[in-house]
């Protein structure tokens, strides 16, 4: 555990005095914190950490100095009560004012996380917190507010906000999850305090709700397949891109969007996620040849199979800008179809992905080839299945796609 001594430096400042400091020390690595004070090397008792009587006011400023030093005690052993550790950050964080979370507001911390991301060039989660920081701040009034203040109460406030604006679970979820990515960031950053931590208290976890899972049967996604789209032409893109994410083991939008023709070969796509770094090899089937000959023979002159990003020089923040755009009307678009094929569930990009999943698991294919947890529970964990299983078993089991 830490240790405390009030301490006289060896360097003296411009007026020719020394100053006094706070020293704590852990794990043999020592933080002093200036304590605004300083004295004559002669005024200074360096075995008893006070002032000697020769100092002006002497017994007030050792008075002081004794409270600083119980404040800083306390800090510590409210850890040891605890069972808690503390590092040399967090403790100057709560010596300096008690409090470290009145430093920065949640408002600039928040802000300071998006230009930071977009300048990592990580415009999608800039974006998510771009728009979970919105609706939080929209709940609060755009008040200004700090670490400490986002206590289990407001979170609790906050639910019931998201409930009268018709928000289900899962997305009370995932705004809640930002707030506390947030709060751990700013705790491991120096910017936040372990004590007020409100998450020990609100727990995300009761927000599970139902699966709402939207997967389309195989006889919908073949009316999707078979629309004649000579009656619907501005429909072909909308249209192909749902197919292609479909027979492509459900790739996702940003991938689709990013895919180039150096990635396509004969008979393979091989890409590597942008979400989770995972690379993968996936057979062309049938209507994924159809959709690649469709965008190859409009001889576009870009290195990008679909139409999708008009500019090769496009920066991090303009390709987020253009996908948001894209990704807007498409899902737009998928509702349309869904109209026009008479199909009753909700379609967006999304459900391509979980009825590729769905789809093989009815086939018969084995759980351990493709999980439920796909683009529901745990997206990593399904693509580890589909990256250690060889890619000519997962190539046959897909070939299960193309029966009616």
């Amino acid at each position: 555990m830490a240790t405390i001594k009030i301490t006289q430096r060896t360097k003296a400042l411009s007026n020719g005095e020394y100053p006094i400091f706070l020293r704590v020390t852990k794990d043999r690595k020592s933080k002093f914190i200036s304590l605004k004070l300083s004295c004559n090397d002669s005024q200074w008792n360096e075995i008893k950490s006070e002032f000697r009587k020769s100092y002006t006011s002497y017994k007030q400023m050792n008075a002081a100095l004794s409270e600083i030093r119980t404040r800083a005690e306390k800090i510590i052993s409210d850890y040891l009560a605890k069972g808690e550790d503390i590092t040399l950050e967090e403790f100057e964080a709560l010596f300096l004012n008690f409090k470290l979370d009145k430093k920065i507001s949640v408002n600039d911390f928040w802000q300071e996380h998006i230009d930071d991301l977009n300048k990592s060039g990580r415009t999608g989660n800039a974006r998510f917190f771009r728009d979970s920081k919105t609706n939080f701040f929209k709940f609060l009034e755009n008040k200004t507010i700090y670490f400490k203040d986002i206590t289990p109460l407001l979170l609790d406030k906050y639910e019931v906000y998201l409930r009268s604006n018709e928000n289900i679970d899962s997305g009370i979820a995932v705004k809640m999850r930002a707030i506390r990515a947030l709060y751990n960031d700013a705790i491991k950053k120096g910017s936040a305090s372990k004590e007020y931590y409100p998450f020990t208290i609100y727990k995300i976890s009761k927000l599970k709700g139902s699966s709402n899972k939207r997967a389309l049967s195989i006889e919908n996604i073949h009316k999707i397949i078979n629309l004649d789209m000579s009656e619907h032409p501005t429909l072909v893109n909308t249209r192909n891109y749902f197919v292609f994410s479909y027979y492509t083991r459900g790739m996702n939008f940003n991938d689709m969007m990013k895919l180039t023709w150096s990635d396509v070969t004969e008979d393979k796509i091989t890409y590597v996620r942008g979400k989770t770094k995972g690379r993968f090899v996936i057979k062309i089937l049938e209507p994924v040849r159809q959709i690649l000959d469709y965008y190859k023979n409009q001889k576009r002159g870009t290195k990008y199979v679909f139409p999708i990003i008009l500019k090769e020089d496009s920066t991090p923040i303009q390709l987020e800008n253009r996908k948001e755009k894209t990704l807007k009307k498409f899902n737009k678009d998928l509702k349309v179809i869904a109209s026009i094929c008479k199909i009753e569930d909700k379609i967006t990009s999304y459900v391509a992905r979980h009825s590729f999943a769905t789809n093989l698991k009815q086939s018969g294919v084995s759980t351990d080839l493709i999980s439920e947890a796909m683009g529901h529970q745990n997206v990593s964990i399904t693509q580890a299945y589909l990256k250690e299983l060889g890619n000519d078993v997962i190539d046959d089991a897909m070939e299960a796609l193309l029966q009616k």
